[in-house]
């Protein structure tokens, strides 16, 4: 009876571990033998998605996908592996035969990647070749009908670790996950010699193509701004230059160019230092074109009026400091439109002691300075301003007149785009609308950040800035019968600690037409070399621009 008791326990235990050993593999380790299985007999073929397109605001094309191919092989069916390189190689110049016979030297793999970017024709000519083993994936290149226009502002697409596609920089960057949309895949039953079964399982999950982008870019506002641009640079001796036109009312970036620029379809030609957009990740202190918020701050508290007299007189000592005129004139008995008329450092001193250092401080935050603008391109920097608890009497002061802070360019549109526009700030977007393949349109809609200034203020400070540009330095270069609101600048470029008296930022900044704003315009130059002042060189420059805004935009003089 025992022995009887001891064969039942052994068979029952003997069940016992059939059952957890068919337990352990059909559901514990269930999916990694069918994905071994799939491996074996199943042939997964991606299927890519295709980039989202990239549009002006007309619709006409900025950057566009054209066709290329991913060329690989499967090593499990290559019988000759020299035989395959070399014949690869004789299509394939810039990868030598080594190369190509070290990636493809485990015959246990089954997907290896040969070449990227493989053009129409090359494939074909690689077909021709007949080898077995060799497949292709149809992929795309980004193409750019208008060559290098607007680099900096869309980007490029590059390759991620995993050498798939990835955007960089600017619109590319930024949008990266929408414009890739998602791939695809089909998975094949395969014979033994990795041929299709006829009547074999599949599978396929079709591809999410990417989201095409429509802009507020103008083409033919970027156009006049990057060929003025050019001239300008060229004309001036400048290192460098940067325009940038904003829809005060929408915060829509009309046109943004940047030189020196690359060109995104061979981005890895050129030095990686030209990647980022200026006009967003430079910062550097603005210098006059800043008095204008300044003054717009002190008429909106009320401690001034625009006939608010100063007693010009001399320089300003602020300890061992002494604040002085750019031209070291005085004029005497001066207006608030006189400040900014003829840009005096000290007369802004008195404006800034007449509403209190703190109080401006807390309009310049109000401007959105120190803080992203959080518009849609990769790269954008903060700018710097001091923590409150550091700053002195001396950085209110210089910060009056642009100095001692550090701001982006697009800050600087931004902030006086709400003069502009009545007193409100906006977000600045470069994407009007998104569109998947479906046909549905997202619309990225105008933002309002908060109001700085009230809608009186904005009207006064606009109307002393056109006194500005009518009877200020370059009174000679403005359009005639335009109202045009606008403020020029001089910024020192600071070196080891001080301020090199030879080397200059010359920028101005406006707005027209001044009684209904079509525009915000900022023009930068760095270093000009004919002449240091902004007024003898970007404000001619930005007049120029305008007058051809003018025209294309159908807007007539004044009466």
């Amino acid at each position: 009876m025992q022995r009887l008791w001891i064969v039942f326990i052994g068979i029952n235990l003997i069940y016992i571990g059939l059952f957890l050993r068919l337990l352990y593999w059909q559901v514990i380790h269930g999916k990694t033998l069918r994905t071994q299985a799939i491996a074996q007999y199943g042939k997964t073929i991606p299927l890519p998605s295709k980039r989202g397109s990239i549009l002006a605001s007309d619709g006409s094309p900025l950057v566009l996908n054209q066709p290329s191919y991913l060329v690989y092989a499967d090593p499990f069916l290559i019988d000759n592996p020299h035989y395959f390189s070399r014949q690869i190689a004789s299509v394939l110049p810039h990868l030598s035969e080594t190369a190509i016979r070290d990636r493809i030297a485990d015959p246990q793999k089954r997907w290896v990647p040969i070449a990227r970017k493989v053009s129409s024709e090359t494939k074909r000519s690689l077909e021709e070749l007949g080898l077995k083993g060799l497949g292709f994936e149809e992929s795309f290149m980004r193409f750019y009908p208008e060559a290098s226009m607007a680099a900096h502002l869309l980007g490029f697409v590059g390759q991620d670790q995993d050498g798939k596609p990835e955007g960089y920089f600017g619109i590319e960057g930024y949008y990266d996950r929408e414009l890739s949309g998602k791939d695809g895949v089909l998975i094949e039953e395969r014979d033994a010699k990795g041929a299709p079964i006829l009547f074999g399982e599949s599978e396929r999950v079709e591809p999410e193509h990417g989201r095409t982008l429509v802009l507020w870019l103008d083409r033919s506002i970027q156009f006049i701004l990057e060929q003025r641009l050019l001239e300008g640079i060229e004309r001036y001796g400048a290192e460098k230059g940067i325009v940038i036109a904003m829809d005060p009312k929408t915060g829509g970036i009309l046109g943004m160019a940047s030189f020196p620029n690359y060109d995104p379809s061979r981005y890895e030609e050129f030095s990686q230092d030209m990647y980022k957009n200026p006009a967003v990740a430079m910062t550097y202190e603005p210098g006059s074109i800043f008095k204008p918020l300044i003054m717009a701050a002190a008429l909106d508290e009320k401690k001034i009026s625009k006939h608010t007299t100063y007693e010009e007189t001399g320089p300003i000592a602020i300890g061992i400091y002494r604040i002085k005129t750019w031209d070291d004139r005085y004029r005497n008995t001066v207006s608030m439109t006189d400040v900014l008329k003829y840009s005096s450092n000290v007369g802004m001193v008195f404006v800034m002691r007449q509403m209190g250092g703190q109080r401006m401080l807390s309009y310049i935050h109000a401007y959105g300075f120190g803080e992203k603008t959080n518009i849609d391109l990769q790269e954008e920097a903060s700018g710097f301003l001091r923590t409150e608890r550091e700053w002195k009497e001396i950085d209110y002061a210089t910060a009056s007149f642009g100095q001692g802070i550090a701001v982006t360019p697009l800050q600087l549109v931004r902030a006086v785009g709400a003069i502009a526009n009545e007193g409100k700030l906006m977000e600045p977007h470069v994407v009007k609308e998104l569109r998947d393949a479906r046909g549905n349109t997202q619309t990225v809609r105008p933002k309002e950040v908060r109001r700085v200034i009230s809608k009186e203020t904005a009207k006064t400070v606009t109307e002393m800035m056109v006194e500005s540009v009518k009877y200020g330095e370059a009174k000679w270069a403005a359009p005639k019968g335009y109202n045009i609101a606008g403020k020029t600048g001089t910024a020192q470029i600071p070196v080891d600690g001080h301020y090199d008296k030879d080397r200059t930022i010359a920028s101005f900044i406006g707005l027209a037409p001044a009684d209904d704003p079509a525009f915000v315009l900022l023009v930068i130059l760095h270093e000009p070399k004919t002449s240091q002042w902004g007024s003898e060189t970007a404000a001619p420059l930005f007049f120029k621009i305008a007058k051809d805004l003018f025209r294309y935009l159908g807007i007539p003089p004044s009466r």
